[in-house]
């Protein structure tokens, strides 16, 4: 087992893998910025360590001051959490050289399938079907972009090969406006992601988005945990996401977890990862894959009932899979809501104090946040305070207590998104399931 670890990250994530090494029996270390001393996982740690100042270069993403965290602090592995660190390939490797254990997958998987480009022809390689697309980077002649765009068809989306966290993206509806957004889209992904590849994919009118979650150890063995619907969304940022995800079949879930653990298996991933598909007209499209633990894999641990951090913890600490496919099975069904600290209608972010928390209760309810009465919200950082899980044996009775969970939760001193959320749980179309990922932002009238 690891003896000690570092965990690399703020906010719930870190409260949470603090949690799962407690079980484990692994001591903790808590590094954090000069803002962040008073978080609730820096209070609880065996050991903390500040990095630096607020702003995420000069902290959380600092590489030599966490590898010095860790070397100080006599550990043994780095847990990045879901931060940018963690599908940064360069981190993983230059932790691996040091001489710790990255709780991740490899490098040389991280840059395989984070870059979206070699992602999908690796994707393709093994069967797992793909919106029409490029096939390959951009280059700088107009007239191929324009051949490109006709094959694919209009309205086509110009992505950024590196891109992430719904940034890097422009979509084009006319030959006309096809230039442009190429240059845009490539210089925003050379700012942003230090990497101006872009590429063309078909944009799909009313797709919803589905993904599946990967487990897979240092042995060969991998297995799915089925799929989640994170359709609820608003500028390309998840908002309400749930499992199993509405109107998907057994035949269809059975088909496509096939074909994404055979072709993890083939490119030697391990740890956590999640699969992101656009889903239309009974057709899954392959768009990108995380290769980290994601905000919403809460949804999946209470329909499955294997908890995916501890699972994390024990392949990087050599232990082989305790499950094979047939073990799993997907009871009941569970809600996650995203609370913000921010405007419900505006969406402008809202640091601060907190007055007053109180978080809610009840059966098949679960509440992952840092906060606490008197805690104070940062503004370097993102907005995500809390996330509050649904769990019931039915859609109908997990949205039941959803609402009776969010109607019961107080937070004072901040505005937060809550009403937004309580909103959505009202409408007909959500209650209904099976949303595309344009419907929220035409219910709020952005689109």
């Amino acid at each position: 087992m690891l003896e000690k670890i570092v965990i690399a990250n703020r906010g719930e994530i870190a409260l949470r893998i603090l949690r799962a090494c407690r079980e484990l029996g692994i001591k903790t270390v808590a590094v954090h910025s000069t803002a962040d001393a008073n978080l609730k996982h820096v209070l609880l740690a065996d050991e903390s360590v500040c990095i630096g100042p607020p702003p995420s270069p000069k902290s959380y993403l600092n590489m030599p001051a966490i590898i010095s965290a860790a070397e100080v602090t006599d550990s043994v592995a780095i847990h990045p959490g879901y931060g940018f660190l963690s599908e940064n390939a360069d981190f993983a490797e230059r932790v691996e050289d040091s001489g710790f254990v990255f709780i991740g997958p490899q490098a040389k998987v991280i840059r395989l399938m984070g870059d979206k480009v070699s992602a999908i022809k690796t994707m393709k390689s093994y069967g797992v079907p793909c919106v029409p697309g490029s096939d390959g980077p951009l280059g700088n002649d107009p007239d191929e972009n324009f051949r490109i765009a006709r094959d694919i068809g209009y309205p086509v989306i110009i992505k950024a090969s590196g891109g992430g966290g719904g940034r890097g993206m422009r979509v084009v509806h006319s030959e006309a406006s096809l230039p442009s957004a190429v240059v845009i889209t490539r210089n925003e992904a050379a700012a942003a992601f230090g990497n101006d590849q872009v590429y063309m994919e078909k944009f799909l009118e009313r797709p919803r988005h589905i993904e599946f979650q990967v487990l897979a150890d240092n042995y060969g063995n991998v297995i799915h945990l089925g799929e989640r619907d994170c359709s609820m969304q608003r500028r390309h940022q998840k908002v309400v996401e749930e499992a199993p995800a509405p109107g998907i079949t057994a035949e269809q879930r059975e088909r496509m977890g096939e074909k994404v653990v055979e072709a993890c298996r083939a490119v030697g991933y391990r740890s956590a990862g999640t699969l992101e598909f656009l889903y239309e007209n009974g057709e899954f499209y392959f768009i990108e894959m995380n290769t980290r633990i994601q905000v919403e894999h809460p949804v999946t641990e209470l329909v499955t009932g294997i908890d995916l951090v501890k699972a994390q913890l024990l392949i990087a600490a050599g232990e082989k899979l305790k499950y094979v496919q047939s073990d799993i099975a997907l009871t009941g069904h569970a809600i996650e809501c995203r609370i913000n600290a921010e405007d419900a209608k505006t969406f402008m972010p809202s640091p601060g104090p907190i007055k007053l928390w109180h978080p809610p209760g009840g059966p098949g309810i679960r509440v992952d946040s840092h906060i606490y009465s008197g805690y104070n919200v940062p503004p370097y950082y993102d907005s995500l305070i809390a996330k509050i899980i649904a769990h019931g044996d039915t859609r109908d009775t997990a949205i039941a207590r959803m609402r009776n969970a969010l109607a019961e939760m107080v937070i004072e001193g901040i505005k937060t998104n809550t009403a937004l959320h309580q909103e959505i749980f009202t409408h007909a179309a959500f209650r209904n399931g099976g949303q595309d990922i344009h419907y929220l932002e035409r219910r709020l009238g952005l689109k």
